[in-house]
C-alpha cells in the first residue's frame, strides 16, 4: 500500500491530527467567543450537518429495516443507560474506600451516566464501514432520553 493510498485510507485520523495541531498552535481560534464561534458553530451547526448529511446518504430502505433491529436496539438502550451507569457506580463504591477527591468521584459518577456523543459516533460508524442507519435510529432515541 503507497503512502498515497494509506493517507486517503486513515483521512479522519489525520485531519483530527492537524485539527489538534493547528489548535495547539492558535487556541485563541476557537475559544468561546473567538472568530470560530463554536457555542454556535459546533452546538448547533457542526451537529445538524453531520446528521443532515448522514441522513441525505441512507435509502429509505435501509432506515426501515434497521428499525427491525428491535434487539439490537434494546441492547444496545439496556447496555448504554442500565449497565453502564451501574458498572460505573460499583466501580465508584470501590474507589470510595480510596483516598480519592470526593469532587472527582462525583465527576465519574456524572460522566458514566451519560450517553455516548453521538455525533462523533455518527462519523465514526461511517469511517469505518458500520450500519448507519441502526446507528440514526439509535441517536434519535439517546436524544429521546
Amino acid at each position: 500500500m503507497g503512502l498515497l493510498e494509506r493517507l486517503r485510507k486513515e483521512w479522519f485520523i489525520l485531519g483530527i491530527v492537524l485539527v489538534i495541531a493547528v489548535a495547539r498552535l492558535e487556541p485563541a481560534v476557537g475559544v468561546k467567543g473567538g472568530p470560530l464561534k463554536p457555542e454556535i458553530t459546533i452546538t448547533y451547526i457542526a451537529v445538524s450537518a453531520i446528521f443532515f448529511n448522514s441522513g441525505l446518504s441512507l435509502k429509505t430502505e435501509e432506515l426501515t429495516s434497521a428499525l427491525m433491529h428491535v434487539k439490537l436496539h434494546l441492547f444496545v438502550q439496556i447496555f448504554t443507560l442500565v449497565f453502564f451507569p451501574t458498572a460505573i457506580w460499583l466501580f465508584l463504591q470501590l474507589l470510595s474506600i480510596t483516598p480519592i477527591n470526593e469532587w472527582l468521584l462525583k465527576g465519574l459518577q456524572t460522566v458514566g451516566c451519560m450517553p455516548p456523543p453521538v455525533s462523533s459516533a455518527v462519523i465514526l460508524t461511517k469511517a469505518v464501514g458500520g450500519n448507519e442507519a441502526i446507528l440514526m435510529h439509535i441517536a434519535v432515541s439517546w436524544f429521546a432520553t
